[in-house]
């Protein structure tokens, strides 16, 4: 090719344009093996393993956690590609080469305790892929695909990726943004309290230990995370005012019961928010108070540009691996998706009997907040 042939071919917005998508397909690959590699670090304890800093052959690996010589010196030679881990002596043998994990890469990928925690994302996003032949089914039959089908993965992945959130983020942050909320949970008579959807409960467990009056029930339809709630209700030594259920919270008997109701990332996941919505006003009655938290914080316009917020293109690539099917197993569905925007939210509000939505000033690029009005 001539220098001017070169040129012309570089200027060519078309050849441009498929020459960048070329490259970022291919930064995806790499990212996606690079994705799976830390599930596979996560899950057979390598990166435990390793939390504490020492440099560790391959053989020494393989020793502490019960796995194969040659497969862990090669997972340990893509980790030091990746930059995930450092290698002391790369141009030693490869048995003889001495990896380390970093005390700030052992913060992301081991410490639960931090904010920063983020290996149980790679579990609820292996979970999305592992069942992708039941989602392209769904796609060609409009059917859907019960939560229970994402497996273990995706229940213990989600509990432990929002522990810390609502540990350090709920009392701290999210509930005080709503002045009447925090003071009746200060209050007496103290708060009863309904948590919808509750997941790993860690929801509940932050607010009954922010505070020490309230009593709270979380209720959840899927056993797996009803198991894994109590069982962390019971660790934290709180079963004596939280309870987890597995229960339908629209049973006719709880109607009034609870002075405040909470949802956090769920309404969107379910068939019928409004049905939802409608059950926790009758669970609080007029006067109660009604929280939705931890839904996309996204505007109400769709862009479609490019140019949309990162958080949109993460949560629409949920959207369609996880929440919408999910949403669609029952039918009829609302089909919101996890983009759920706040001008949906205000009409399934409305339609359930609220007055409107008031959006919670917190600041979080991720999740939005949502006090719905009688």
């Amino acid at each position: 090719m001539t220098a001017l042939e070169t040129t012309d071919a570089q200027s060519d917005p078309v050849a441009e344009q498929r020459d960048a998508l070329l490259a970022r397909l291919n930064d995806a690959m790499t990212t996606t093996f690079e994705f799976a590699a830390v599930y596979m670090g996560d899950r057979l304890g390598y990166y435990a393993a390793m939390a504490p800093g020492d440099p560790l052959t391959s053989t020494d690996l393989a020793s502490r956690t019960g796995t194969n010589e040659r497969y862990t010196r090669e997972w340990l030679e893509e980790q030091a590609m990746a930059g995930f881990i450092d290698v002391d002596n790369p141009g030693a043998r490869p048995i003889e080469r001495r990896f380390r994990l970093s005390p700030a890469h052992a913060e992301v990928l081991t410490n639960r305790d931090s904010l920063n925690y983020w290996a149980p994302q790679c579990r609820a996003g292996i979970s999305c892929v592992r069942v992708i032949d039941q989602v392209l089914d769904a796609f060609r039959t409009g059917r859907g695909i019960p939560f229970a089908n994402y497996g273990a993965d995706m229940s213990e992945g989600l509990a432990d990726a929002t522990r810390m959130a609502y540990l350090d983020l709920l009392s701290a942050e999210w509930l005080p943004a709503d002045p009447e909320l925090h003071a009746r949970l200060q209050a007496d008579p103290p708060a009863r309290v309904a948590d919808i959807g509750v997941g790993g409960g860690w929801s509940s467990i932050a607010i009954a230990r922010a505070h020490p009056k309230v009593t709270v029930d979380g209720f959840d339809l899927d056993p797996a995370s009803v198991e894994i709630a109590t069982r962390n209700v019971a660790e934290s030594g709180l079963s004596d005012r939280v309870r987890i259920q597995l229960r339908d919270a629209s049973d006719p008997g709880l109607a009034g019961q609870y002075d405040v109701a909470v949802a956090f990332s769920c309404i969107h996941d379910m068939s019928d928010p409004v049905a939802a919505l409608r059950s926790m006003r009758r669970l609080t009655g007029e006067d109660g108070i009604v929280l939705i938290g931890g839904e996309t914080n996204c505007g109400d316009d769709f862009l479609g540009d490019g140019t949309h917020r990162e958080v949109e293109r993460q949560m629409y690539g949920a959207s369609i691996l996880h929440c919408l099917p999910v949403a669609m197993s029952e039918q009829p569905s609302a089909a919101a998706g996890t983009v759920m925007r706040p001008g949906m939210l205000r009409g399934f509000a409305q339609e359930a009997g609220f007055r409107d939505i008031r959006t919670l000033p917190i600041d979080d690029d991720w999740s939005a907040f949502y006090r719905l009005l009688n």
